[in-house]
């Protein structure tokens, strides 16, 4: 299989894919429903190739883009960093007929970006102390209650008294990419923050396929506006109808919170100061925009935006133009979009003040756990253990109890997403990690340190000078 010198231009999708065999590993771009290939892989979902090896940053979305070809059981492997509720996904992978390697987003759109650049491997400090090091759960053994094979451990190495992880690059046989515009040599231009891991994914492959919703002539799109030039993009194609589902239609008035969360979202705005730099998760943590006042606050979202705005009005929502929780939203002036390996190097190379997450747990030693109840619930992993390895003030929000069980525990007892969280706000409290203890430094309106004690169940450090939020 030679890679062409020159872009070449296919009639439909089925003709620009008819010479993938079973067995090909396909780095596929997109982002919930945002940059993804939807006629590429539609065509592939009708054609019998089996035993595909997939590389994609997200699979979530039921019956659409990957899901067409994952319900056919096509795909025998799949490299990924986040998979939401995806049943097939889910009912494949605990039965045993589907096996995966969960990747941090921004480890997997690097190991894109170095295998297109010839890089052999990297070191990064994202994942170190968690099992993601020691090996996760790759297959289950029918079931899903016992596990029939893990993933390799990694190797790691001491850079400047700190642990590294050494990851090696990615290639595959060919990409599925999307984007807005293309000329016929293969130059292309996105739309919104569309751009996710495409760019990212085009690179790293020996033949890498576009689909474009507008086809130009060479010299139509000025030079200074080509995202991707066509020297990274082998065929292109252009399909003459898109669906692009939003998955989460979200406008300007639509925000309703309970009690609880209002609550830890007004304390942790307090945490946020003019001129920061913040990135906020998926979750609880994506509604704290809505509480942020302040002007010269810049919101990064690790799909591609720095300067996210608040949700749309009615009839201005644009699919290609989403949050991290695959929400609606609106870019603010001065807004820049790049693809997802910018985003996470903002991340990694300690360009963000301030992380805000989700949690599922939160132990005594401010380690924290948020992607995955094994044998149960696996949502992947996504840009949370990045931002966990980074060296930005990491404040976790949530709700104290799930189910009247603490979710604040003397040891995680689901897979760490990293270490060391600086801040911890639930309804009834706020601790703060002092010298790697979760510490606990106010209570909630309301609350009595009693109250809060009897809801933890495990000994928790209080500081001497407890006070209530609000209280100076």
């Amino acid at each position: 299989m030679l890679r062409r010198s020159i872009c070449q231009f296919y009639k439909n999708c089925q003709e620009a894919i008819s010479d993938i065999p079973s067995g090909s590993s396909i780095a596929v771009g997109g982002f919930g429903t945002s940059g993804v290939p939807e006629n590429l892989l539609k065509a592939l979902s009708k054609k019998p190739v089996s035993g595909l090896k997939f590389m994609s940053i997200d699979c979530t979305i039921d019956n659409y883009g990957i899901d067409w070809v994952l319900k056919n059981k096509q795909i025998s492997h799949l490299t990924v960093s986040f998979v939401g509720d995806s049943q097939n996904f889910q009912k494949q992978f605990f039965d045993g007929t589907l096996s995966v390697d969960f990747t941090p987003m921004g480890t997997l759109v690097e190991k894109f970006r170095t295998g297109g650049a010839g890089i052999p491997a990297f070191y990064t400090k994202t994942g170190t102390k968690t099992p993601y090091v020691s090996g996760l759960p790759k297959r289950y053994k029918p079931g899903g209650l016992e596990v029939a094979e893990y993933s390799l451990p990694k190797d790691t190495k001491m850079f400047n008294n700190r642990e590294y992880i050494l990851e090696p690059s990615l290639n595959a046989d060919f990409a599925f990419i999307k984007a807005w515009k293309g000329d016929k040599l293969g130059n292309l231009v996105f739309k919104g923050n569309s751009q996710n891991s495409n760019p990212d994914v085009a690179k790293c492959a020996k033949i890498a396929i576009a689909e474009v919703e507008e086809l130009v002539e060479p010299g139509e799109i000025d030079p200074k506006h080509v995202h991707l030039p066509g020297v990274y993009v082998d065929r292109i194609v252009n399909p003459p109808v898109y669906i692009k589902p939003i998955l989460h239609l979200k406008h300007k008035s639509d925000f309703e919170v309970s009690a609880a969360e209002n609550l830890i979202l007004t304390r942790a705005a307090k945490e946020i100061k003019s001129g920061m730099i913040v990135n906020l998760g998926v979750g609880l943590p994506v509604f704290l925009q809505k509480y942020l006042q302040d002007k010269n606050i810049i919101l990064q979202s690790e799909n591609g935006l720095l300067g996210v705005g608040d949700y749309p009005e009615p009839g201005q929502e644009d699919p290609d133009l989403i949050n991290p929780a695959k929400e609606t939203i609106t870019m603010n002036p001065g807004a820049a979009l790049f693809e997802s390996s910018e985003s996470f190097a903002m991340i990694r190379g300690s360009h963000i003040d301030v992380s805000i997450l989700g949690a599922l747990q939160v132990s005594l030693n401010c380690d924290i756990a948020s992607w995955m109840i094994p044998g149960k619930l696996i949502r992947g992993m996504g840009g949370a253990m990045d931002l966990v390895g980074s060296d930005s003030r990491k404040i976790v929000t949530m709700v104290h109890s799930f189910k009247d069980q603490s979710k604040i525990v003397e040891k995680c007892s689901y897979p760490l997403t990293g270490t060391n969280i600086s801040m911890l706000i639930t309804e009834l409290g706020v601790f703060e990690n002092r010298e790697g203890k979760l510490t606990l430094i106010e209570l909630m309106p309301g609350v009595d340190l009693e109250l809060i004690q009897a809801k933890t169940k495990c000994k928790f450090e209080t500081c001497s000078s407890l006070k209530s939020v609000g209280q100076t």
